[in-house]
């Protein structure tokens, strides 16, 4: 696969990068584990605190340089790359902060003798992460498992390498040692050869439900661990009672941010009656407000999809759906005259169970608009997906929000919002979302030895 950095917004390509043969997979392979057994797992806790509470501080320091390389490769706006940005280093201060903490020794009551549960690393980790949030996806996987007194080794998205490149290059400047933190330029038959080599303790994706099963099948194979982040169709319930402006502008935001492209996305809008029409109008207004143009500047809010192909995939979902009986409420098409890939955003209404749209994830500025007569209605059509990654439900009661969000099938379910991540919240999914859990004290408990001593 070619590693290229082409800019959604003029379709225009910026940089291009080799892969590594063999040989140069083997060296870094041998540096990790050299790394991992002579030196990383015997640092201390505030050893690896120094190096990842120094990257934390670089990205801030450089927030605007970071942001800037978001925007040019995957077409994210300026404002949103700077969140992210800002997010990614959250993460690397906050395992920095709480992680000898999460792995303390746990002392067990026993009737005789002496009994604990002490946490040690597993050994090299590797990690496939998507373009969408091209550090946050990092940030997440490698702040937890370097604290742990892991090292790993990441294959980043073929559309962001100058993204990838500035992260490890973020990691060596904090003071890692070379093999603690490697990025990997390599081809789809190195990947399997990655997972299989005995030197890889563990595997972490993120990324579509085809690679998860590909990734977890070939981890399986060798008897390592896998987590796995895939994709989310996620339901955004309003009861009859919510506060209607309230919800509108967090179905908006939930399904626009990032252009549509995040997994957790609120992509099916699920209204009850009693406010479907009202919802509807006032969702229909706000959505026609986007303003497409650069990502770079400030006053755009509608950026490209992260590329042409992006861009294909969606008019054919959606295309596709009309064909099995959807009706388009308001776009559907691509934006005429400009060069990038921009999608018009877009609302789809009666779509049956039959639909293949039903049951598929949209990842761009397509929203899917239910109408349902109640609450049960409500929670039976969010559970009818294959996906089960995280949720909304919007209502002044809360007691009966917190009601509802215990009936739906989700890993996440947010009250009054659309889904949000913050490095204390546990983040992940169940059936076709996939499983494990990032970020929080969660994430760090993934790949390490809870091992059992015992004193008679």
């Amino acid at each position: 696969m070619a590693y290229q950095s082409t800019n959604p917004y003029d379709g225009k390509v910026v940089k291009t990068f080799d892969e590594i043969n063999d040989r140069q997979l083997g060296e870094k392979l041998t540096a990790a584990t050299d790394c991992f057994d002579n030196v990383w797992r015997h640092q201390t806790f505030a050893e690896r605190r120094a190096v990842l509470a120094r990257a934390a501080a670089l990205m801030r320091d450089r927030s605007q340089e970071f942001a800037e390389l978001i925007t040019l490769e995957m077409g994210k706006l300026i404002a949103q790359s700077l969140g992210e940005v800002a997010l990614s280093a959250a993460i690397l201060d906050y395992y920095a902060e709480h992680a000898e903490a999460f792995l303390a020794p746990e002392k067990l009551t026993t009737p005789r003798g002496e009994a604990m549960v002490e946490s040690s690393p597993v050994g090299v980790l590797f990690g496939v992460e998507p373009w969408n949030y091209p550090y946050y996806q990092v940030a997440r996987f490698a702040a937890p498992n370097l604290m742990a007194g892991n090292v790993v080794m990441v294959k980043h998205a073929s559309n962001v390498p100058q993204c990838a490149l500035a992260f490890e290059r973020l990691m060596e400047e904090a003071g890692a040692p070379v093999g603690a933190y490697t990025n990997l330029f390599i081809s789809k038959d190195q990947v399997a050869q990655v997972i299989a080599d005995p030197r890889i303790r563990g595997v972490a994706l993120t990324g579509s439900e085809a690679a998860g099963a590909v990734v977890a099948a070939q981890a399986g194979k060798g008897l390592k661990k896998s987590t796995l982040e895939l994709g989310g169709s996620d339901a955004f319930i309003v009861l009859d009672d919510a506060d209607l402006d309230k919800a509108v502008k967090h179905a908006v935001s939930g399904r626009m941010g990032n252009s549509g492209q995040a997994c957790t996305a609120s992509k099916r809008i699920i209204v009850v009656e009693a406010l479907a029409e009202r919802f509807l109008q006032k969702f229909q207004a706000a959505m026609e407000g986007f303003k497409p143009g650069d990502p770079m500047d400030k006053q755009t809010t509608l950026a490209p999809l992260s590329s042409e192909q992006a861009l294909k995939t969606l008019l054919g979902q959606v295309d596709d759906a009309v064909c099995h009986g959807a009706r388009v409420l308001m776009g559907g098409k691509r934006i005429a005259g400009l060069a990038g890939a921009f999608m018009q955003p877009t609302i789809l209404a009666d779509l049956s169970s039959a639909n293949p749209a039903y049951r598929q994830e949209f990842f761009g500025p397509v929203a899917l608009f239910f109408r349902v007569a109640d609450e049960s209605a409500a929670v039976k059509l969010a559970n009818d997906s294959p996906f089960g990654l995280g949720g909304s439900v919007f209502t002044q009661d809360i007691e009966r929000g917190k009601r509802v969000a215990r009936q739906i099938d989700t890993g996440m379910v947010f009250i009054n919002s659309g889904a949000v991540s913050s490095p204390e919240l546990p983040f992940g999914g169940v059936k076709n979302s996939g499983y494990g859990r990032e970020l929080s004290g969660a994430g760090i408990q993934e790949f390490v030895n809870k091992k059992l001593i015992r004193v008679n």
